[in-house]
């Protein structure tokens, strides 16, 4: 009942009125840039050296420092190429910050609470989860909390450090530095910016991934009558100015290497920076203890070729004018649950309507609506309730993966009934928890 607790009692002291209006945005098709910089970039390095990995060119389409989409786009909300369940509702945060203080809970009350988040896009999850840990703050007590965000592109940390701690920050020149940004949130807790993982300092974490997973570089294979064979991006040699895919004329080192053995698909995408990825929290939730909470685009290891691209929220040619629009894949949590290894737990995937439910998002929607009297803001309140949980739009769509330690469930096991399922916030039934 824990999370059911925190949820009645974060209710009782935040009125409606602090809700943010949701998104709502124009189908129609942006005008489509061209990146020629980038796309001959790609072709001489192509020309030179011959056809590159699928991960590769994602790499370079995303995080090249010049030309790169995540480096020079503010690609989020109405005006971008998509928008996140934060922005469409800061109800999806405060349920999230719920089930971190829970799992805080079931730690023990660690005198330590470290928040990270990877991908935080522009600060809207962080913020507020953040609302949420200062309106519980009679329930955090004297813990020691802090901020910290893992992102790589040097415009969002700056819209970040503005929505989150406005002029109390400061962004360091070196590049050697683990911390580029760090700076005091608004209700004075201390956040820093990192470019990877590895730098977050040690302790206590609750790790959160929202729609990062989706963007990580992936090797695609096709299985052929002659066997595996890696899908490489090349130049079109009928048009030198446009890409295209060709499979490799034999093995790869890739193809040899990240095709499981027993692979039953006709065509696999692997994303091996994600399986290193959640190495590095598994292993940090073992050493230091914590969880990590994974929402995303995903599948349990069924799908086939899923990468695509979205350019003003719309379906996009993923090789047509590389970095200037946004490369995905859905997420295998079959492949993240296989190389988080045996020394931590993994829970899901499930629904995001499920977990939502689960943590009470009609509970917390009947307080809503019946504290609020303009109809404006109800239909807003219900329009944004309804594209995070119908199956036809985010409800299914998204998935939701945790990592805890092996003690967390086990400490439990006593107090379950025979059958019932682990008593772990959005993963369980909320009149079971």
């Amino acid at each position: 009942m824990r999370a059911l607790s925190l949820l009645k009692r974060y209710m009782s002291n935040v009125p409606w009125a602090v809700w943010q209006n949701g998104y709502r945005w124009s189908s129609s098709v942006q005008k489509l840039e061209s990146n020629t910089t980038l796309l001959k970039h790609l072709a001489y390095k192509i020309n030179a050296t011959g056809p590159i990995s699928v991960a590769e060119y994602m790499r370079e389409a995303l995080t090249n420092p010049v030309s790169g989409y995540y480096t020079r786009n503010d690609m989020l909300g109405p005006d971008g190429d998509f928008i996140t369940s934060p922005e469409i509702s800061q109800i999806f945060g405060e349920l999230l910050g719920v089930w971190c203080v829970s799992e805080w809970m079931a730690a023990g009350k660690p005198s330590v609470l470290h928040l990270v988040e990877l991908g935080p896009g522009r600060g809207s999850l962080a913020g507020d989860i953040l609302r949420v840990f200062r309106q519980l703050k009679s329930v955090l007590g004297e813990a020691d909390v802090s901020l910290h965000l893992v992102e790589v592109s040097p415009k969002l940390s700056r819209v970040q450090a503005e929505r989150l701690t406005r002029d109390q920050q400061q962004e360091y020149d070196a590049k050697e530095e683990l911390v580029y940004r760090s700076g005091t949130t608004h209700t004075g807790l201390p956040v820093c910016w990192y470019r990877r993982i590895e730098d977050v300092p040690k302790g206590f974490s609750v790790f959160l991934a929202h729609e990062f997973f989706d963007a990580l570089p992936i090797y695609k294979f096709q299985r052929t009558e002659k066997g595996w064979r890696e899908v490489l991006v090349d130049v079109d040699p009928e048009s030198p100015d446009k890409l295209r895919f060709v499979l490799s004329h034999s093995p790869t080192l890739a193809s040899a290497t990240f095709v499981q053995l027993d692979e039953k698909r006709q065509h696999v995408e692997v994303c091996p920076e994600g399986g290193v990825t959640i190495q590095n929290l598994a292993n940090r939730i073992a050493e230091d203890g914590g969880a990590a909470l994974i929402a995303d685009y995903g599948h349990d290891g069924i799908k086939t070729d899923t990468f695509r691209g979205y350019k003003g929220h719309q379906l996009h040619n993923v090789l047509e004018a590389p970095g200037m629009a946004d490369l995905t894949a859905d997420v295998d949590f079959g492949y993240l649950r296989k190389m988080a290894g045996g020394q931590v737990t993994c829970l899901g995937p499930i629904t995001q309507q499920s977990f939502l439910k689960n943590m009470g998002i009609d509970t917390r929607m009947q307080v809503l609506l019946r504290s609020c009297h303009d109809k404006d803001t109800q239909a807003q309140l219900i329009h944004s309730y309804d594209f995070l949980t119908n199956p036809k739009k985010m409800g299914h769509r998204f998935q939701f993966f945790s990592v805890l330690g092996r003690g967390r469930l086990a400490q439990s096991k006593g107090h379950q009934k025979a059958g019932t399922p682990p008593p772990v916030a959005g993963f369980t039934e909320l009149c079971r928890q």
